[in-house]
Parts: C-alpha cells; sequence; structure tokens
C-alpha cells in the first residue's frame, strides 16, 4: 500500500473538515466578487481555516496558561530535588530522581509537555492541509472527501499567488521556479522572526526570578535558538499553501501571548510588576480606594473643583454684614 494512501487514510476525518472550511470561505468570497481560481483567494480561505482552529484552540491555550503558572510554582521544589542528586550518576540515583519528578508533577496537575500542546493538535492539520493540497494537484485533480469537488480540487491544486506562485509548490519542488523560491524564503524569515517575538517575551516579560533559575529556562533558551532550524527545513519541505497556515498561525500566537502577558502576567515577573504599575496609575486617576499589602489601605481622593462664588453687589454685601451684626 502506497505510504501517502495509508497516511491520507488517516486523516480522513481531519482533511474532511478542512476542506468544509476551506470551501466555507472560498464560496463566501466568491460571493464577495473574488475569483474563484484566484490564488489569493485560495490563501485568503486557509487564513479562515486558521482563525477557526485557533479560536477552537482557545481552551487548550487557557489549560496551558494555567500548566505554566503550576510549573512556575514547582520550580523551587524541582530545583531541590536536581541538587538532591546532584553529581549522582549511578542506574538507582537517576530512577530515583526521575521518579520523585514525575510524583511532584502529578501532584502539582501538570506536566512539561502541556506547553507544547497546542503545537501538537495543530500537527494533524499541517499534515491535512498538505494531504489535500498534493491531492489536489494530481493530474487527475480527484475530489476530495468531503465538499472538495474536482471542479474545486483543480482550482485549488493549480492556482497560483499572483500567477506566479503556485500554492501546491515548495522549495525542493519549485524546479527553479524563481517567485517560489522567494516567497518561502520571505514566509521562512517572517515565520522565524514572530517565532522568535513570541518566545523572546515570554522568557524577558514572563518568567518570575525562581523560573528563570530553573533548568527549564534554559531548555527554552536552546529551544529559541532551535526553532529557526525547524523553519527553515519546513521552508524546504512544505508547500507554500501549508506555510501560508503556518504563518498566519504564528501571527495569531504572537499576538495572543501579547495579550496574555499584558492581562494575565506570571506572578513576580517583570510584566506582572508593570500591570500592576498601570492599575495603579489608572486607579489613581480615577481616584479610587487602593490597598497594599505592605501600608495598608491607601485612600487617593479625587481633585475637589472650587465652587466659584457669585459676585456680590455692595449694597447686599452691606446687608449681609447688618444682619451677622
Amino acid at each position: 500500500m502506497d505510504f501517502f494512501a495509508f497516511f491520507s487514510s488517516l486523516l480522513w476525518p481531519i482533511k474532511w473538515v478542512i476542506e468544509a472550511i476551506l470551501v466555507a470561505f472560498h464560496e463566501l468570497l466568491t460571493f464577495f466578487g473574488m475569483d474563484g481560481d484566484a490564488g489569493l483567494t485560495w490563501v485568503l480561505s486557509i487564513v479562515g481555516l486558521v482563525l477557526v482552529v485557533r479560536a477552537a484552540l482557545i481552551p487548550v491555550f487557557v489549560r496551558q496558561i494555567k500548566s505554566q503558572r503550576r510549573m512556575m510554582e514547582v520550580a523551587p521544589q524541582l530545583k531541590k530535588i536536581q541538587d538532591k542528586y546532584k553529581g549522582k550518576k549511578d542506574q538507582f540515583s537517576r530512577e530515583a530522581m526521575s521518579r520523585e519528578t514525575m510524583e511532584m508533577y502529578k501532584k502539582a496537575g501538570t506536566n512539561p509537555f502541556s506547553s507544547c500542546l497546542p503545537l501538537l493538535l495543530q500537527m494533524p492539520i499541517f499534515f491535512g492541509l498538505f494531504s489535500v493540497l498534493r491531492e489536489a494537484q494530481l493530474e487527475d485533480h480527484p475530489a476530495g472527501v468531503g465538499l472538495l469537488s474536482a471542479e474545486l480540487a483543480e482550482s485549488f491544486g493549480t492556482s497560483s499567488l499572483f500567477d506566479i506562485a503556485p500554492l501546491h509548490l515548495a522549495i525542493s519542488t519549485a524546479e527553479g521556479n524563481v517567485a517560489v523560491i522567494v516567497t518561502a524564503i520571505i514566509m521562512v524569515i517572517l515565520m522565524t522572526g514572530s517565532q522568535f517575538i513570541t518566545q523572546l517575551q515570554i522568557m524577558s516579560k514572563n518568567q518570575s526570578a525562581e523560573m528563570k533559575a530553573s533548568p527549564m529556562y534554559r531548555q527554552q533558551r536552546i529551544m529559541l535558538y532551535l526553532l529557526p532550524l525547524v523553519f527553515a527545513f519546513s521552508g524546504f519541505t512544505f508547500p507554500l499553501g501549508v506555510m501560508f497556515y503556518w504563518l498566519v498561525s504564528n501571527f495569531w500566537t504572537m499576538g495572543q501571548q501579547f495579550l496574555v502577558i499584558r492581562n494575565m502576567p506570571t506572578p513576580g515577573s517583570e510584566a506582572a510588576l508593570a500591570r500592576e504599575a498601570r492599575l495603579a496609575k489608572r486607579n489613581q486617576r480615577k481616584g479610587i480606594v487602593e490597598e497594599t499589602p505592605d501600608a495598608g489601605t491607601v485612600v487617593v481622593e479625587e481633585p475637589k473643583n472650587p465652587q466659584r462664588e457669585q459676585p456680590v453687589s455692595k449694597n447686599r454685601a452691606k446687608k449681609k454684614q447688618g444682619k451677622k451684626k
């Protein structure tokens, strides 16, 4: 059995959903007057696919944040376990260290792989879209497994961005097509830059002092420089259509992470201190009573506008003075 056919059969449910979303956005865009066979129309349909998938993954992202908070809480305990077995390389010590670490994770209700969950859940989407593109650009342009008819499959499989960069091609299959190569290189640069900024803002602004002293922080620093290699590989092998999905997904992640760090930062981090300063300044302007853990309750009074006195004539002033006497 052909490997791609077997792999495609495993992705059948995912491909059905992908085709349904792509066709829905494609029909919506053509309804508003866009060319149904244009590569830009299919690219925007892929963008719609990203929006739907990432919106559906928001609950998973919230769980990821909570898990990361728990990882921060157990970081000091993790360091104690590592210090306990530091320098011990025998099999018994390694097993004991691994067992105590897993017990600690279990007790805290978290694990070190939780931060990778949103990416892992999207991998079948990547490969499902890759399979849909691959089958759509075959010579006979067979219909998809769902709503992608043979006519739409031919349109998708032969579409080109600005009529010069076919979406089903990658650098490895470009055969000298300069437009495909240049587009892929630009996308790799953007993907690498967006991922680097996302990871850097987490490490520089959203890490507490305890987290920065943990081994996980060192692992994150390593990943910060390894991910560009991953994107370079993907840019060489994945077709442009799949890379558009990945690029837009990276932009979503960057914006989502920025909002989380600004509004729900890790306690004790630089971002948390900045948020507290913003809230204090805002409350001071509004005249809200603030409570501080050190100095107790601090009342910030609103500035009172002095009431303007009405001018009084000389006769009325003399009468008032006479009444007072």
